[in-house]
């Protein structure tokens, strides 16, 4: 008898086990579809995650972790997740005791549609079409821009409406120069993959020193001023504000995001009046960006300007946005012309 009830005991104990391991299973496949069918849709922020009943009656505890952080609340909080693609961890307690865990992407984009921003063009300029644009400034009438490529990469200033630089810094041949941005009477610069970036005195543009791009940066893309940091792309979705008397350090990133779109490829800056606009490598776009959210607020679509400047070459792409007191400019590279917008 003793024999006998061992067995059944035992053969229970099997049963259970087996049970188990067939709902962990379910469970984690349930939760792997449903991550799947939602980073193709994504969220928003404020949106619930609502996993599947195969997961959450099974469970007692399920939380969230990626990197240093972790939440219980299945929400999609800015306080924990971030614009663009998130990557995390699902950490399940079932009820008997067990542990599962399922890494995952979550997509996240803003809240509300970015808004089209209306403009109509006021006046043309010529640009030289033998810049390959990179970094694109106004002060007064006076433009600076930063060209670039290997053997061709300068820092010149010239005068709004002409095309002859009225002084002229050319780099090495190896430096293929990328964003720049004024910070008082400094002009600061970046470099495409070389990791450093320069300083030069506003008015002579004389190198003044040099400093190395900061580790999180993996190249360098585009540059402005904010008034307190220098914020520069690397090409992602994410903004690096960086220390203007250190440039090498890094004070915070901020991943920007759409209603629809994660916006990769960030590229040309231009800081006014407390918003970052940038265009996206190219697409004939340029984003308005709230700095302390990351959310795209507004949209300039230049397609049909675009379309003009790149139809002997699609490298010639949107790449340079200044401000001319409340109307926008725009240019690209290689292109022949300046364009002023009235934003309406």
């Amino acid at each position: 008898m003793k024999a006998v009830k061992k067995s059944l005991i035992s053969g229970f104990a099997l049963i259970l086990l087996l049970t188990s391991c067939r709902n962990d299973k379910d469970m984690l496949n349930a939760l792997a579809d449903y991550n799947h069918s939602m980073e193709e849709k994504g969220y928003h922020l404020g949106d619930r995650l609502k996993l599947p009943e195969d997961v959450t009656d099974h469970a007692e505890a399920i939380s969230i972790s990626f990197g240093d952080k972790e939440t219980s609340e299945m929400a999609i909080d800015p306080k924990f997740f971030e614009y663009g693609e998130n990557k995390v961890t699902f950490n399940i307690r079932t009820k008997n005791g067990e542990m599962l865990n399922q890494d995952a992407t979550i997509n996240v984009f803003s809240k509300y549609p970015e808004q089209n921003i209306i403009y109509k063009v006021v006046a043309e300029y010529p640009h030289d079409p033998n810049n390959f644009l990179e970094g694109f400034l106004l002060e007064g009438n006076t433009v600076y821009e930063s060209d670039g490529l290997k053997n061709s990469s300068q820092l010149i200033k010239y005068t709004l409406g002409t095309t002859r630089p009225i002084i002229a810094e050319k780099q090495p041949g190896h430096i293929f120069s990328e964003g720049c941005a004024i910070a008082g009477d400094k002009i600061y610069q970046l470099t495409y993959q070389n990791k450093i970036g320069f300083i030069y005195d506003k008015n002579t543009l004389k190198k003044l020193s040099e400093f190395p791009l900061p580790n999180e940066i993996g190249e360098g893309w585009g540059l402005t001023f904010d008034g307190k940091n220098l914020i520069a792309t690397d090409g992602s979705n994410t903004l690096y504000f960086l220390d203007v008397n250190n440039p090498s350090k890094v004070v915070k990133k901020l991943a920007v995001g759409g209603y629809k779109d994660i916006y990769t490829q960030l590229n040309e800056l231009e800081y006014h009046e407390g918003f970052i606009y940038a265009n996206i490598w190219y697409q004939p776009f340029i984003l308005k960006i709230n700095p302390r959210t990351g959310e795209v607020v507004g949209k300039f679509d230049f397609t049909k300007i675009t379309e003009e400047n790149t139809k002997d070459d699609k490298e010639h792409v949107l790449n340079g946005i200044a401000f001319k007191g409340e109307n926008m400019l725009i240019t690209g590279k290689n292109w022949p012309k300046i364009y002023e917008m009235a934003v309406q």
